[in-house]
């Protein structure tokens, strides 16, 4: 930002105030470019809502430094603070110490000189209020601006009223743009104290007040503009809508007709309704950095508690009982009190503090999709966001709400499992903005009614929620399925009670889908030991002890990507749903098709990071070890083909991206390779010697890997490259579901299927894995395979002859990315041999699933060593248990009484193997 070169050669005083206390405003990159398109186009106005010296200051600092056009006049202030002491210092402060009508005609004919010479102006639209004007501030009652009670100087009507006259006298628009400087992040508060009295009230703040909070945050301070109004095509829509009976008034509210238009609408009318229109934007904008006004706990409580609903249940649990209907009201609130959050500014900057010291070191950087995030800044404006992202890491709770600090939006409000309520963790997320809830508390009439309320109540209210759709961290690197609990809470309250009675009006509701990606987790040793089948430590202070250690690790980047948004109505419309009433039926059809289209998204924009880059080329190479040279040709394949499915990268990443080119950078490929060596994933063997890990408190040059390095992965270590994989491993599943067919199909001497044998075969492969993958949601099975078909044909990656065979190459680029694509997946299918294998153990008995899950992981144990299973990280536990609920969708497993059981059909040791021998031959 440049020094405001006019304002020190006319005032050196103010020259050092500009220099000492503005240079620190974070203005939004949007704002100027707004502003000059706006003065392209006509003149440009500056608009703020109530009466501060500070914000005008500012605000000529700005325009001055950026080039944009400089304020000329500013009502109620004067522009004597910017000329030298001399004539227009005299004339000006005796301007501004004028008062009543003749002041504001002075001021409005002022503005109209301004305007017609073509200069900008600044305009305050409220002065702030006085002790005894009560009523005086304006409220936000149900997402709407009241004006002020008081009328006349205070809403700048005489101004806006010379603002329409000079409109109709010339062609040229006039641009009215609404600024807004927060000077505090403190959000606005709904009980008023003494001190608001006294002071005004921190959204209204008197002279004093606004004063302080300057010099309190004065390097903190954030601008943002509204849409700027078009004064010309204000009119013109103003006298398309105006009524028969308003176009035959020529008095309105006592003036005299001379005050109406030669349309016939009164000028009061108008500047009402423009007032309104200004004040709208203005508030949108505030809102937009600070949020929702804080409630006092116990009104808080109070508002959930009396919720018509809530209140329902406690009457048909209780009955007609006082006495009981105050027992299950004691108990509601008691629970709401465990639940709530208590949002405290101060607590969210000393965690952002605190993050700076430790995870923005552990993570080298952190990169965050800013187009993704100013849509959703612009979606926060017009209505409620609801987050909802994957999540793989506890870390993933004070992320976004990093993101959004930094990004000077209001952090959300984070639904988080009660098993992080423990103390001294608890106490501090619940003031970062975290609820708790219950894992399960299906039974529970009354937490469940408790729930939906204090939901109902943060959405109504306006604050921004978020909510993991996976319930838990998915500990395999790739996508849980959702579960619809949370998310159905929210449905409901959007699309309204289905008695019209009972029916809220909420504003706008957005769903935000949101990948937040790690090149590697925090967790990953805890990981790695449940995914081998060790126990999940419950979270305790020991727990929290053991995790700060991780602060001295080295874990490379951590990415923020956002999906498209998406709207209940957005939804409604692709299910072809008219926008009367669903019935029960069409809303949980409308409720998972929201929940795994935002899976989807979550996973289309799923950033392609160096370390899942490089592990994905280690997993899939066929030889023990893999040199460099090779290690880079198999990045630019995967990398090509990862480009060619749209997905995104990390900034980090991608050297070159043209028609069809991804090439990721070589020296990425390189830090990627020396971290893995670093935390001993990799071996590495050089000049006959081998390297398997690099102490921290070795050189740089020490770690860093030549380029005629041999890479060996040992056998343990496959998991958490395999965990990496997984971030990326959905943009392979459709290929890899028909090329695993076809491969197989070629090992056993068919060098080709027919189309609808191959369909046949690719739908039981996805039946299979139901549970295992995200698979589209807004196309049919025959849709996608075709499309698949016909992308598959065109990359070269298999060929289709007249009769309607599909074969796979035999050689070239089209061969190596098809066997890719299976390589990529034969982890799963080998993971559903081990588990078919696993049911074995019921021929003697019955068995928990815990039970069954435990004896097939060593049942796989013994097959990696026999040579039967090629990769380690097939035998897993979160593979075997979702194989067990394929099996029970197929029919091969049956439940009974809590325990799994064979079939009648499948209870030989013969037809068990059936069940593998079919999985088996898909490899």
């Amino acid at each position: 930002m440049t020094r405001p070169r006019s304002a020190v050669a006319s005032n050196r005083s103010l020259s050092w105030v500009y220099r000492r206390f503005f240079e620190h405003i974070e203005v939004d990159q949007a704002w100027a470019a707004r502003v000059r398109e706006a003065e392209a186009r006509g003149t440009v106005l500056y608009v703020l809502r109530n009466l501060s010296f500070v914000d005008f200051l500012a605000l000529d600092y700005l325009t001055k430094s950026l080039g944009l056009p400089e304020i000329r006049f500013a009502n109620d202030l004067g522009l004597w603070l910017l000329e030298p002491m001399g004539r227009g210092w005299v004339s000006a402060l005796t301007s501004h110490n004028r008062t009543g009508e003749h002041h504001d005609s002075r001021d409005a004919g002022r503005l109209r000189r301004t305007i017609d010479d073509g200069h900008s102006a600044a305009l305050f639209l409220k002065r702030p209020p006085s002790l005894l004007e009560e009523g005086a501030v304006a409220r936000e009652r149900g997402g709407e601006v009241r004006a002020l009670p008081t009328r006349g100087r205070r809403e700048g009507d005489a101004l806006l009223r010379a603002v329409l006259e000079a409109q109709r006298g010339r062609s040229k628009p006039i641009l009215l743009v609404p600024q807004v400087f927060v000077w505090s992040r403190s959000p606005d508060e709904q009980k008023h104290n003494v001190v608001d009295a006294l002071f005004g009230p921190r959204e209204w703040p008197g002279k004093a007040r606004t004063v302080m909070q300057f010099l309190a945050n004065w390097r903190h301070v954030t601008l943002r503009a509204g849409e700027p109004l078009d004064v010309q095509a204000f009119l013109e829509q103003e006298t398309r809508s105006v009524t028969p009976d308003e176009a035959g008034a020529a008095t309105v509210e006592g003036r005299p007709p001379e005050s109406a238009t030669e349309d016939g609408i009164a000028d009061s009318r108008l500047v009402r309704r423009l007032t309104y229109a200004l004040l709208r934007r203005l508030e949108r904008e505030r809102r937009g950095v600070l949020g929702p006004a804080r409630k006092p706990p116990d009104r808080q409580r109070n508002q959930v508690i009396r919720s018509p609903r809530l209140q329902k249940v406690i009457r048909d649990m209780a009955g007609d009982g006082p006495r009981e209907q105050r027992v299950l009201g004691f108990r509601a609130v008691a629970m709401l009190r465990e639940l709530e959050a208590s949002v405290d500014p101060n607590a969210i900057r000393a965690i952002d503090a605190v993050i700076d010291q430790t995870v923005a070191r552990m993570y080298s950087t952190f990169e965050v999709d800013e187009p993704g995030l100013e849509r959703v800044r612009q979606a926060a404006k017009d209505g409620s966001l609801v987050l909802l992202p994957s999540h793989k890491s506890h870390l993933d709770y004070i992320v976004l709400s990093r993101v959004f600090h930094r990004a000077n939006m209001p952090v959300p409000l984070v639904a988080a499992g009660d098993n992080l309520a423990f103390f001294p963790l608890g106490p501090v997320l619940r003031r970062a903005g975290a609820f708790f809830i219950r894992r399960n508390f299906r039974g529970d009439r009354l937490y469940g009614a408790v729930v939906d309320a204090y939901l109902r109540r943060l959405l109504k209210d306006g604050w921004p929620l978020e909510i993991f759709l996976e319930g838990g961290r998915s500990r395999t690197g790739k996508l849980l399925p959702p579960k619809l609990g949370l998310l159905s809470i929210l449905v409901d309250a959007v699309l309204g009670a289905p008695n019209p009675a009972e029916e809220k009006r909420y504003r706008k509701v957005t769903f935000v889908p949101v990948s937040i990606g790690y090149e590697r987790l925090v967790e990953e040793h805890a990981y790695v030991e449940e995914l081998s089948g060790g126990e999940k430590k419950r979270e305790d202070v020991g727990g929290l002890f053991r995790a700060a250690q991780t602060i001295f690790g080295h874990y490379g980047r951590l990415n923020v990507q956002f999906g498209d948004l998406l709207t209940v109505d957005g939804v409604r419309a692709e299910l072809g749903e008219s926008t009367g009433p669903l019935t029960p039926p069409r809303r949980r059809a409308l409720i998972a098709r929201l929940a795994y289209r935002a899976m989807n998204e979550v996973n289309r924009v799923t950033a392609v990071t160096p370390i899942a880059l490089v592990a994905t080329a280690l997993l899939t190479h066929t030889n023990r070890g893999m040199t460099h040279a090779c290690l880079v040709e198999s990045c630019e394949r995967i990398a090509g083909f990862l480009g060619g499915e749209g997905a995104r990268f990390s900034t980090s990443l991608l050297a070159h991206c043209g028609t069809g080119v991804f090439t990721p950078r070589h020296d990425a490929l390189r830090e990627a390779c020396e971290l893995l060596l670093r935390v001993g994933h990799v071996e590495v063997l050089r000049h006959g010697e081998v390297v398997r890990s690099i102490p921290r408190t070795s050189s740089d040059r020490a770690a860093r890997v030549h380029p005629d390095a041999t890479y060996v992965v040992p056998e343990l270590k496959r998991i958490p490259l395999d965990i990496a994989k997984n971030l990326i491993v959905h943009f392979f599943v459709s290929r890899a579901m028909i090329a695993i067919p076809l491969a197989a199909a070629a090992r056993l001497g068919a060098p080709s299927l027919a189309s609808a044998q191959l369909a046949e075969r690719v739908q039981t492969l996805s039946r299979l894995f139901k549970h295992e993958f995200q698979f589209r949601a807004d196309a049919t099975f025959e849709t996608i395979f075709t499309e698949t078909l016909g992308a598959m044909e065109a990359d070269g990656e298999l060929q289709l002859d007249r009769e309607g065979n599909v074969s796979l190459p035999t050689k070239g680029e089209g061969f190596e990315r098809a066997t890719l694509h299976v390589r990529v997946l034969r982890t799963f299918v080998e993971g559903y041999r081990v588990a078919a294998r696993g049911l074995l153990a019921l021929l003697k008995n019955p068995a928990l699933p815990k039970d069954l899950t435990k004896r097939t992981l060593a049942t796989g144990e013994r097959m990696v060593l026999a040579g039967e299973i090629e990769c380690r990280e097939s035998v897993s536990r979160p593979l075997i248990e979702n194989a067990f609920l394929a099996f029970v969708d197929q029919g091969y497993l049956a439940r009974s009484e809590g325990r799994y059981v064979l079939p009648e059909s499948y209870a030989t040791a013969d037809a068990v193997r059936t069940i593998e021998s079919r999985i088996a031959s898909y490899l």
